[in-house]
Order: structure tokens, then C-alpha cells, then sequence
């Protein structure tokens, strides 16, 4: 098994916190961190249609008879259980005494905020980082990368990408969006899933993409709520020092998982990413990902942002230290020539507060050129400090 970059923060919060609910997409593999570093606690998994019929009868005789510390898997099948366990904590007042896990977060996370606020540490567990995935040593072949993605499963058990995600997207379809959404078309929610991924990395526009699935404006929004609170899409805001037009601004649209954005664009060979015209946005899913990924593995919130002003002047992504800025161009080529500087070179002009302005591309190594570092694809999670 895979020891997360997270662990080290799931035994912090245990050890500070009563609660600790780890959240993410179904199947970015919560269960191997809570069996590795919580062995000996009871198990409990509300798969199990016994103990979720328990759960969802008699919640209290339910946590009686398990106790605590106790791991209770997939906890949104029986959301009750939360507001037993506000009253457990604040009766009992220990850390630690419950590891929750969940894959719907557009589910649990309302309940926990309402039940458990203050009482539990949020943990956000994406799918393998690149170091996770091929065990620090990343192959050198990008096409590859872009093509196979970084769900667990696929890594555990040797599966075929192509194969691993249309099962991976019929199941998300077919039960997770039943469950949250009266969709009368489920093709069609597939269509627009589909037309999303043709816009990673792009600036979203709402109407455009209604249009092209053929529903109204407001169902757009709400079916990409969906996408977002599952954790298949993120939306980048941009990077203003006003937080209003941060906030108004039209976001970019990234899928959280560069394979499953591939195979959603019907990519079933790594060979036909060499020329895909859109290997660059791939390859911008890929970086932005991974910057998140750090993040959320060392507690931090994914405070990520692009720039775009009236002059043309683009950046494709900002880390936000609040008084200090990161600007980094992502360019999937391997040669670079000076003109890829010149927009870092803009930016750290009109924002004095700019530190480390970087550069990542598609090449193999790393080096300083122009007062920028310039930073291999195998290595972009090191921009976050």
C-alpha cells in the first residue's frame, strides 16, 4: 500500500480534534490512509446494509455499540449519526475519538458544518500525487501521465485506463448523481460532463456551455455545482487584491484528474496525446492539480488563482500568500524561448509583491533563467512552500 503525503496531517488533527472527516471523490482511495493509521480500531462501513439499517433506525445503540475511537466509512449513507456524535464529543471532550470518511461531500460536508462545527478537522484527499503514484519516480514520458491519470485503483491493481474510467464515469452517473440531482436524462448530464472536459483550462462561460448541452443557464450552473462539490471539476478565481471582483469575475474551469478529462475527450492511447490540440490544457489540469494536491495535503486550503487583465496580460496560475504573490506560467512544451518569460516579467512589474516567479514546462529539468525558476513537470508541487 501507498503511505499519503497526508498522513502526517490526519495524525495531527486526530490527536488535536475529536473528529476527523476525511472527504473526496469515490475511489481517491480514503480507506488505505484510515487502515494504515488506525489499525486497531473497529471498522465500521456503511456499505454493509446490516450496519447502515442499524445506523439509520437506532443511531445512538448504533455508536454505543461500536464506542470510540472508532473509523466509520462512508458516513454520508447515514448522515444521522452526526448529530449523536456532536453530543458524544461534547460529553466526553477526547480527541481523536472518530474518523469519518465520506466521497460525497455536496452531502456530508452540510451536515458536518451544522453538527460538528468546531469539533472536526476537514481533511480533503484527492487522488494519487505524482510522487504517490509512481513512487518518485515519475516515468519521463508526459503523454503517459496525461493519459492514465492518478486514481488509485488503476495504480493498486495494473487496471487499463480506458476501461478503469468508463466504469469510474457510469457509476459516478448512474448512483452518485441520482442520488443528488432529478435528472431525467442521464445521457444527457454525460454530454455536458463531456463538454466540460473540452473546457479544462479555459475561462468558463456558462451560457455557451448550456447551449452546447442543451439546457438552460441555471441548470448549467447546477449541474457544475455537482461537478465541483464531487470533486471532479475545480473553478480558479482571479486574482484581484479586490475581493469583490474576485468574486464576480468569470473562473477557469479545471477537471481534478488529468486521465479522466483524457478520457472523457476520448483519448484511449497516450500516443494520441503527442498532437491532441488540447495536450496544453491537459497538460495545465495536470500542474494545477498537483499544486492543489499539495495544499490539501499539508492543511492549506486551495487558495490557487489565474490573472487576466484588459492588456492581454495572462497568468496562468497565482499562489496567494496574502501579502505576497506566486505567479507561474505552465507551458507543456520542452523548448522555451524568451518570450514565455516575458509575461512573469509584466506581472512581478505591477505587483511588487511578487515572490519567486515561475515557470513550468514540459521538459526534465530544473534551473534558474532570467530571475525565474524554471520548473520541471515532475517537480511542481515543490513551488508550494
Amino acid at each position: 500500500m501507498v503511505e499519503r503525503e497526508v498522513s502526517t496531517k490526519i495524525l495531527e488533527y486526530a490527536a488535536q480534534y475529536p473528529v476527523v472527516t476525511i472527504t473526496g471523490p469515490r475511489h481517491s482511495g480514503r480507506t488505505t490512509p484510515c487502515r494504515m493509521l488506525f489499525p486497531d480500531r473497529p471498522w465500521v462501513s456503511r456499505k454493509n446494509p446490516e450496519d447502515r439499517g442499524h445506523a439509520l433506525s437506532d443511531p445512538r445503540g448504533f455508536l454505543e455499540r461500536f464506542g470510540s475511537p472508532v473509523v466509520i466509512d462512508e458516513v454520508q449513507r447515514a448522515p444521522e449519526l452526526l448529530s449523536y456524535i456532536q453530543v458524544i464529543c461534547d460529553e466526553q471532550q477526547r480527541a481523536g475519538m472518530y474518523v469519518l470518511t465520506g466521497s460525497q461531500n455536496l452531502l456530508l460536508l452540510d451536515r458536518v458544518s451544522q453538527s460538528l462545527a468546531g469539533r472536526a478537522a476537514l481533511v480533503t484527499l484527492l487522488p494519487f500525487t505524482l510522487h504517490e503514484a509512481y513512487r518518485g519516480c515519475p516515468p519521463s514520458k508526459l503523454e503517459a501521465v496525461l493519459y492514465t491519470g492518478f486514481y488509485p485503483r488503476i495504480f493498486d491493481r495494473g487496471l487499463n485506463p480506458t476501461e478503469a474510467l468508463s466504469f469510474y464515469v457510469s457509476t459516478y452517473v448512474e448512483r452518485d448523481i441520482r442520488q443528488v440531482l432529478n435528472v431525467r436524462d442521464l445521457s444527457q448530464f454525460e454530454v455536458f460532463v463531456r463538454l466540460c472536459a473540452g473546457r479544462t483550462g479555459r475561462l468558463l462561460n456558462l451560457s455557451s456551455l448550456g447551449d452546447d448541452a442543451g439546457i438552460s443557464h441555471n441548470t448549467a450552473r447546477q449541474w457544475l455545482s455537482i461537478l465541483e462539490a464531487s470533486y471532479v471539476v475545480k473553478l480558479l478565481r482571479p486574482y484581484y487584491r479586490n475581493l469583490g471582483k474576485r468574486l464576480i469575475k468569470a473562473p477557469k474551469l479545471f477537471f481534478l484528474d488529468v486521465g479522466l478529462a483524457a478520457f472523457l475527450l476520448s483519448v484511449n492511447d497516450p500516443t494520441q496525446l503527442a498532437s491532441h490540440p488540447l495536450k496544453g490544457a491537459l497538460f495545465e489540469s495536470l500542474i494545477v492539480s498537483e499544486l492543489l494536491k499539495r495544499r490539501f495535503n499539508r492543511g492549506q486550503t486551495g487558495n490557487l488563482h489565474f490573472f487576466r487583465d484588459s492588456k492581454g496580460l495572462e497568468i496562468d496560475v497565482i499562489l496567494n500568500y496574502g501579502l505576497e504573490a506566486v505567479p507561474i506560467e505552465i507551458k507543456s512544451g520542452k523548448t522555451l524561448n524568451a518570450e514565455l518569460f516575458e509575461p512573469l516579467a509584466r506581472f512581478s512589474r505591477l505587483h511588487g509583491t511578487v515572490r519567486e516567479p515561475s515557470l513550468v514546462y514540459g521538459g526534465l529539468e530544473t534551473y534558474r533563467r532570467e530571475g525565474v525558476r524554471v520548473v520541471s513537470w515532475r517537480e511542481a508541487a515543490s513551488l508550494v512552500r
